[in-house]
């Protein structure tokens, strides 16, 4: 069964693979609908007499104008447009880059519109704008959560006590210099403290190709999940505090070219648990540890070209990562991770999407806190949500057909809008249909039975985008182990 299962995932990873491969590299081509459409030529270079024109002539760019830019750089902007003043192309294709230039602009998530189009043009010569309107970058999030099971519990026999809850801030600063940097602050209290502290700026050289990230994480907390059994989290829960961490680190990070990015990362990291944890779980740390200390070294390379990142209708993005868990005998982990994704409209309204994951760690045999794989974080298999499936190599295979059903604006009020540059809220509703096939190969399989075995699920849904990228997913899938249930995910960029 666990020859099978792997070869199974092992066919549908390479069909994936080779599937998307064969059609995205197409993508500046496909990308938008034919080029003949005089009303769609009349978007981008609006009053122009395309009668006395012809499109295999040369159009020279004679300038560039950025507007609506309070706080962002234009050289920020500038950096994600594939063209520059001076530059000359012909129609059709100043057309298509006019249109890459504005997915590329959205994708940063600093803008609710950008809009690319010609304002003024004598003969050949073009004066093209790029107009933004600029979202709000700074959230502030008070963080109030209560570590007992319900509201009553907490105020009668807990009295109220802030020592069983969690509270603090988050706050969230994007774009704070205009270089569309970014700052991440937490600071928790009560039943868990937690220090968090990153900041990101993509560019600090003239040619804009290199930039950095910096990352600090201190804390401890009352619970920890020590072990996984019947594939479901084992959690202790203490008064005493159970697990403290801390880690920091550095990432280089290497932009080259408009839509693949190169990061170098080390860093350093430093646990310890409880006597209680270690004899719960001797494996928690291997050999019985109460404490680990150990460096990470990583290479990550991602190529995404998508017209929309957080709903993609049309392109392609890959994620690969190359890590070295310690150094010498504290820890000993190689690991190979990848994602790819590949989006493909039918028609108007559908859209078709193939994801795949891969992951392998070496040696196989880790301990605990080095062989959870599926279903942390992002990295899950639908329709097993209630379940962690741990061990050092597998992956998954996930196809999607989604249509369009409603796009609805709600007009905000004339006080809103001012402050918040946008007129309206949008809602985009989108009803599904998806199916993933996945396995995970574990050398232990005690007390767990989702490991080494086929695992398969399907269900339909309903996706619902808004502003801020915030989407809400509403799923309902079933299994091969007959479980089924309803599933609800929020994904944004907070």
């Amino acid at each position: 069964m666990c020859n099978r299962g792997i070869l199974i995932l092992l066919v549908g990873l390479i069909s994936s693979f080779s599937h998307l491969l064969a059609q995205p590299f197409a993508y500046p081509k496909d990308s938008i609908p034919p080029l003949d459409s005089v009303s769609r030529l009349k978007k981008y270079i609006p009053g122009f007499d395309f009668t006395n024109q012809v499109k295999e002539s040369n159009f020279l760019i004679s300038s560039l104008v950025v507007t609506g830019n309070k706080k962002t750089k234009s050289n920020i902007i500038g950096r994600e447009v594939p063209f520059r003043a001076g530059m000359q192309f012909q129609l059709g294709d100043l057309i298509d880059l006019f249109q890459r230039g504005e997915q590329q602009l959205m994708n940063t998530t600093l803008f609710h519109s950008a809009r690319i189009f010609v304002s003024r043009f004598e003969g050949n010569c073009l004066e093209v704008t790029v107009e933004v309107a600029e979202r709000w970058y700074l959230f502030p999030f008070p963080f109030f959560s209560l570590i007992d099971r319900n509201f009553n519990q907490w105020l009668v026999e807990q009295n109220a006590s802030l020592q069983r809850v969690n509270y603090g801030i988050k706050l969230l600063y994007n774009n704070p210099t205009g270089h569309n940097d970014r700052l991440r602050l937490w600071l928790i209290n009560g039943y868990t403290k937690e220090l968090s502290l990153s900041y990101e700026k993509p560019y600090f050289d003239r040619k804009m190709q290199w930039g950095y990230r910096l990352a600090l994480r201190t804390g401890k907390g009352r619970e920890i999940n020590y072990n996984t059994r019947d594939d479901k989290q084992l959690f202790l829960r203490n008064d005493q505090f159970v697990r403290w961490f801390s880690n920091a680190g550095a990432e280089l990070i290497y932009r080259p070219k408009l839509y693949t990015r190169h990061s170098f990362g080390v860093y350093y990291f430093q646990e310890k648990i409880s006597d209680t944890v270690a004899v719960l779980n001797p494996n928690y740390f291997g050999q019985a540890k109460k404490s680990i200390l150990f460096p990470e070294l990583f290479y990550q390379f991602s190529y995404v070209k998508m017209d929309y990142q957080p709903y993609p209708t049309r392109g392609m993005a890959l994620h690969l990562k190359i890590s070295k868990l310690g150094l010498g005998t504290s820890a000993n982990l190689w690991q190979l991770h990848w994602k790819m994704m590949g989006a493909w409209p039918i028609g108007q309204k559908n859209i078709f999407t193939a994801e795949s994951y891969a992951g392998v760690k070496v040696p196989f045999q880790q301990p605990y806190i080095n062989r959870r794989f599926l279903g942390y974080k992002d990295i899950y298999m639908r329709g097993f949500e209630y379940n962690v499936i741990d061990g050092v190599a597998g992956g998954y295979v996930r196809l999607q057909l989604a249509r369009e059903i409603a796009n609805v604006q709600i007009p905000l009020p004339g006080f809103i809008r001012k402050r918040a540059t946008v007129a309206a809220l949008p809602f985009k509703i989108f009803a599904k249909t998806y199916s993933n096939v996945g396995y995970a190969y574990s050398p232990s399989t005690l007390n767990n039975y989702l490991q080494n075995r086929f695992l398969q699920a399907s269900g339909v849904g309903i996706d619902i985008l808004s502003l801020y990228d915030v989407t809400f997913r509403i799923e309902y899938s079933f299994n091969n182990f007959g479980q089924n249930g309803l599933f609800l995910h929020r994904t944004s960029n907070f």
